[in-house]
C-alpha cells in the first residue's frame, strides 16, 4: 500500500499534468479565435493581444510536460530511484520554460501603451471604430495622433478634441488581461517546484529504505 509521501509525489504529479492541460487548451484554442473578426473594441483589443502570445511556445511546454509525466511513471510503479530522478530534472526544465513564458507576458505589460500603437495604426477603420466606442475615446495618443475615426463616439474634429486618447483605456485594459494570464502562468511555476519537492522527498525516503534494507540484508548474513 502507498505511503503518505509517495500518495503526496502522485497527487502533485496529477496536478502538474493538468496544468499541462490547460496550457495546451488554452494555446490551441487562443490560435484558433485570435483572427476572428471583433463583434466589440474589448473582443479586437484581446485579439490584438493573442496575437502577441508566444502560443507556440506554450503548445511546446505542454508537450514537455506530458513527456515528463510519462517519464514519472515507472517511478511511481517501481522502486527505482533514477526515474524519479529523471522526472525531477525534466520538472525543472518545465518550470524554467514555464517561467521564461510567465516573463514574456510580463515584460509585455512595462509598455503596453507604445507597443499597442503600431497595432492600432495597421488595424481597418471599422476595428478602430470599434474601439473607440468600447473605451469611449478618439484616436490613439489623442485624437490627431493618429487621427480619429469619424463615428458616433467622435462625429466631429471638436467633439473629438474633447475626448481621451484610447492610448490610456485600451493599455490599463491590456494589463488587467495580462495580469491575469502571467500570474496563471507563475502558478503553474509554483506547481512545478511543489512537485520538485515532493520528488526529493520520495527520493530521500526511498534513499532511506534502501539504506535499512542494506543493513538488514548485512545483519541476516551476520547471524548465519
Amino acid at each position: 500500500m502507498a505511503n503518505k509521501v509517495q500518495m503526496a509525489y502522485v497527487a502533485c504529479d496529477f496536478l502538474f499534468v493538468l496544468m499541462g492541460v490547460f496550457m495546451l487548451a488554452f494555446s490551441i484554442i487562443v490560435q484558433n479565435i485570435q483572427f476572428e473578426e471583433a463583434t466589440d473594441g474589448r473582443q479586437a483589443a484581446r485579439n490584438l493581444l493573442y496575437q502577441r502570445f508566444p502560443l507556440t511556445a506554450g503548445v511546446g511546454n505542454a508537450i514537455l510536460i506530458f513527456v515528463t509525466f510519462l517519464a514519472t511513471i515507472p517511478g511511481i510503479i517501481t522502486p527505482a530511484r533514477s526515474w524519479l530522478k529523471l522526472g525531477g530534472v525534466m520538472t525543472t526544465f518545465c518550470a524554467i520554460f514555464s517561467m521564461c513564458i510567465g516573463l514574456y507576458l510580463w515584460i509585455l505589460t512595462l509598455k503596453t501603451k507604445d507597443d499597442f500603437a503600431p497595432l492600432w495604426m495597421t488595424q481597418s477603420a471599422q476595428v478602430q471604430d470599434l474601439m473607440q466606442t468600447s473605451f469611449s475615446c478618439c484616436g490613439y495618443f489623442n485624437s490627431s495622433s493618429p487621427a480619429f475615426v469619424t463615428n458616433p463616439t467622435c462625429p466631429s474634429p471638436a467633439a473629438a478634441a474633447l475626448m481621451r486618447g484610447c492610448a490610456t483605456p485600451i493599455a490599463s485594459f491590456a494589463n488587467i488581461f495580462l495580469d491575469d494570464i502571467f500570474t496563471a502562468v507563475f502558478g503553474m511555476v509554483g506547481i512545478d517546484a511543489l512537485f520538485v519537492m515532493a520528488t526529493a522527498c520520495l527520493l530521500k525516503e526511498r534513499k532511506e529504505k534502501e539504506r535499512f534494507r542494506h543493513i538488514d540484508e548485512k545483519s541476516g548474513i551476520r547471524g548465519l
